[in-house]
């Protein structure tokens, strides 16, 4: 069994057991937490997709883990201008195992 779910902008295909990374959402380490955007619900015969959302359907999981990505650079520079600037950006990020699959 699989779902589709939207969190933080982005659609995120989760799976019972899995580990996955979302945009960060409040809570702390060993909190459960539910999602009930869920777009479709597939893996037992038909999926049933939703319009926009599957009605009754929620994905509960656990957080193992908040924490920050790796460090990206920016870098912008104009040529012969004497433009440059530098700067550093880390994404913050929860890993979620996700326990169950309702609906």
């Amino acid at each position: 069994m699989y779902a589709v779910i939207r969190t933080g902008g982005k659609q995120v295909r989760v799976s019972p057991g899995a580990a996955v990374r979302v945009e960060k959402l409040a809570g702390s380490v060993g909190e459960a937490v539910t999602l009930g955007e869920v777009l479709l619900v597939g893996g037992e015969g038909e999926p049933r997709v939703g319009t926009p959302l599957v009605s009754g359907a929620r994905v509960v999981g656990t957080i193992t883990a908040q924490d920050r990505g790796p460090k990206i650079t920016i870098f912008k520079m104009k040529r012969r201008k004497g433009y440059r600037r530098k700067m550093g950006h880390r994404q913050s990020f929860t890993e979620i195992r996700v326990e169950r699959i309702e609906g």
